[in-house]
């Protein structure tokens, strides 16, 4: 069963393995830095986060598995039909979602009582939706009515729907669809455009929230903003940041300390937004470089998958995917290391989650499905050019041997 099920894994072998170590360092950090949240809430039994995690990264191995085995041209189709769900899921979300650090993300589901962002559903659909727009619209791609409009107007919707609650993934949405759109030839002056767009909008959004009673999340923007930059006098970093910095120079340049870590018993969210900061202080600066490796990887593993890509839409889908995980990460590590202001992104494919995880793996299976449509491809012209050579020699044969005397 094993040997079959590795025989059927195709695409990338180099992505399989650089998911495959990110999986095994999100058990072993999980399980160092679920200690507290085990003795508070399981009795003390750590296990229970540990094999909850696991099977939650096991399901999300299984949605890259089946995602990648399917012909990555069916999720044009998808991508019209998510695109259809998600602006209705942003818009109940603002309204009914569940509040949690006084932002509306989440949505759950009745009877199963899964909770789960909309934002990374909204992600998915956008990205895939705008890819398949760039490569209809190849033909009239520098014209503004009928090339440009119909691609920005929902970047223009979801990203303006996500922004109120999650401007760090707004933002990250935001500066994926632009790269696909350079990549895609859109006139750079409709870019520039939409950068200034995106300003205006977020100065609309500012102004609307001064002007509500509660300020909804402008306040929790401004604070981070101004502590970050220093603006605020007479204030230390805040405690997050002060713990983050603490395990960091517990971690040193080099340690090897799995499972010894006691800043997580202080730090807030070690085992999601701030585990990076928990590698560090097990495996030392080396360790966290070595998770910054992994991930530049990826990245060259995915430009790889574009450059050889025949179809505009699989290399679009690809890049803009795997470009929005990449930069996810290195925002999650600029945070860490105080690099960045406080934003509650994850770490992907290593923090503690859920619904995130299960995302993450259905992009990383599309990603694998261009990469194994590709060597396919390349599979067929062998097996062609080998037909073709064997069918040459028996010509070659055969003549010779009518030329020979009777």
């Amino acid at each position: 069963m094993l040997v079959r099920l590795i025989k059927n894994i195709k695409g990338d072998r180099q992505i399989w393995t650089i998911v495959l170590i990110l999986a095994v360092v999100s058990l072993m950090v999980v399980y160092s830095s679920t200690r507290t949240l085990a003795y508070r809430y399981q009795d003390g039994n750590n296990e229970y986060y540990l094999f909850k995690h696991f099977f939650i990264l096991l399901l999300g191995l299984g949605i890259t598995f089946v995602t990648h085995l399917i012909d990555h041209r069916y999720f044009s189709r998808v991508a019209q039909l998510m695109m259809f769900l998600s602006i209705p899921l942003l818009l109940y979300t603002l309204v009914f979602g569940v509040e949690l650090n006084d932002a509306k993300r989440w949505v759950t589901l009745p009877i199963i009582n899964l909770t789960f962002q909309t934002s990374d559903f909204a992600k998915l659909s956008l990205i895939m939706y705008t890819s398949r727009m760039l490569s209809k619209k190849q033909g009239v791609i520098k014209d503004f009515k009928s090339g440009f409009l119909p691609i920005i107007l929902p970047i223009i919707a979801i990203v303006g729907l996500i922004m109120p609650e999650n401007l760090s993934s707004a933002a990250i949405l935001m500066m994926t669809n632009l790269i696909i759109m350079f990549i895609g030839r859109v006139n750079i002056k409709y870019i520039s455009a939409t950068i200034g767009m995106g300003v205006l909008l977020l100065g609309v959004v500012i102004l609307v929230g001064y002007l509500s009673p509660d300020k909804g999340r402008i306040m929790t923007w401004k604070s981070r903003i101004e502590e970050y930059a220093g603006l605020k006098e007479n204030t230390e970093p805040s405690y997050q940041i002060q713990q983050a910095n603490i395990a960091i120079a517990n971690g040193g340049i080099v340690r090897l300390a799995p499972g010894k870590c006691t800043q997580c018993n202080f730090l807030p969210h070690p085992y999601s937004d701030y585990i990076y900061a928990t590698i560090i202080e097990e495996y030392g600066l080396l360790g966290g470089a070595f998770i910054i490796f992994l991930y530049l990887w990826l990245l060259y593993r995915i430009i790889k998958i574009v450059k050889d890509s025949p179809r505009a839409f699989g290399a679009l889908m690809a890049v803009g995917l795997g470009m929005s995980l990449v930069i996810q990460a290195f925002i999650n590590m600029g945070v860490t290391v105080n690099l960045l202001p406080v934003t509650g992104l994850t770490l992907p494919f290593i923090s503690m989650g859920g619904t995130s995880i299960w995302f993450n793996g259905f992009a990383l299976g599309i990603i694998l499905s261009v990469s194994r449509n590709i060597e396919d491809g390349k599979q067929s012209k062998r097996t062609i050019l080998v037909d073709d050579e064997v069918e040459h020699v028996g010509r070659r044969k055969r003549n010779n041997s009518e030329e020979l005397p009777v």
